[in-house]
C-alpha cells in the first residue's frame, strides 16, 4: 500500500462525481501515484496529467522510463502511442496499458506492472507529450512526473495510511448526512410550498364563490 496521504478534497472530489453532480462532467484530478509495491503482485504505476484547457483540442502520447537504484540513467521501458510497446527486456510481458482509451488526447497515462520483483525497485518517470491543436497554431507541451517505487516482501500500512483512510470514512459519512439533510429541507420546504398553494387555491375559490352569490343576491332583489 502506497504511504502517500489522499487529500481529504481529492476524497470529496471523487465522491461527488460518483453522486453524479454536473460540475464533476468532463472534470480530470490529478492524484500522484503510489509508492509501495509488494513482491509477487501487481503495481499501478499512475501518471495523470490533466489538461488546462479542455476546449482546446489537442493529442498525446506516453513514455516511461525507469532508473534502478544506483544507476546514473534512465532507461526507456514503454511507450504508448495509440497502442502500447514494452521497450526493456526486464519488462518484457509486465507492462500494459491502465490508462486513457478511446481518445487521442490522453489525461491518464498510467501502466499496469504485473508480477513484481525486488529488481523493480528504483524511479519511474512518465512523460506526456502533449500536442494542442489552435485555430492558427500548434503548440507541443512536454510534462515529466517520477514515481520513486519501493518493492517490499509484505504490505505494511504506517500512520499516515490509517489517518487517509480515517479520513476517507468521515468525508462520506458527512457527504451522506449532509444530503439526507437537504432531502428533507427541500421536502419540507415543498411540502410547505404546496400547502401554502392548495389554501391560496381554496381562498379564491371560496371568495368567487361569495363574489358569485352576492351578484345573485343583488340580482333577485332588483327583480321584487
Amino acid at each position: 500500500m502506497g504511504k502517500n496521504i489522499v487529500s481529504l478534497e481529492q476524497v470529496i472530489f471523487v465522491l461527488l462525481c460518483t453522486l453524479g453532480v454536473g460540475m464533476c462532467r468532463g472534470a480530470c484530478a490529478e492524484v500522484d501515484s503510489d509508492t509501495e509495491a509488494v513482491a509477487g503482485k501487481g503495481f499501478k504505476l499512475g501518471c495523470i496529467s490533466c489538461k488546462r484547457r479542455s476546449e482546446v483540442e489537442g493529442s498525446a502520447t506516453v513514455d516511461w522510463f525507469f532508473r534502478s537504484k544506483g544507476q546514473k540513467d534512465f532507461e526507456h521501458i514503454y511507450n504508448y502511442d495509440e497502442e502500447g510497446s514494452i521497450k526493456s527486456y526486464q519488462f518484457e510481458d509486465r507492462l500494459d496499458w491502465f490508462g486513457s482509451r478511446q481518445s487521442n488526447d490522453i489525461q491518464d497515462g498510467s501502466i499496469f506492472l504485473t508480477n513484481v520483483t525486488f529488481n523493480d525497485s528504483g524511479t519511474y518517470r512518465c512523460r506526456v507529450n502533449r500536442l494542442l491543436t489552435y485555430e492558427f497554431y500548434e503548440y507541443q507541451v512536454k510534462i515529466l512526473k517520477e514515481v520513486n517505487l519501493t518493492v517490499v516482501a509484505k504490505a505494511t500500512r504506517g500512520t499516515a495510511s490509517i489517518v487517509s483512510e480515517v479520513m476517507m470514512y468521515v468525508a462520506i459519512i458527512g457527504l451522506q448526512v449532509w444530503l439526507l439533510i437537504e432531502m428533507i429541507y427541500c421536502y419540507k420546504k415543498i411540502s410547505t410550498a404546496g400547502e401554502e398553494a392548495l389554501r391560496e387555491a381554496a381562498n379564491a375559490e371560496y371568495l368567487a364563490l361569495a363574489s358569485e352569490s352576492k351578484d345573485n343576491c343583488a340580482g333577485v332583489q332588483v327583480g321584487d
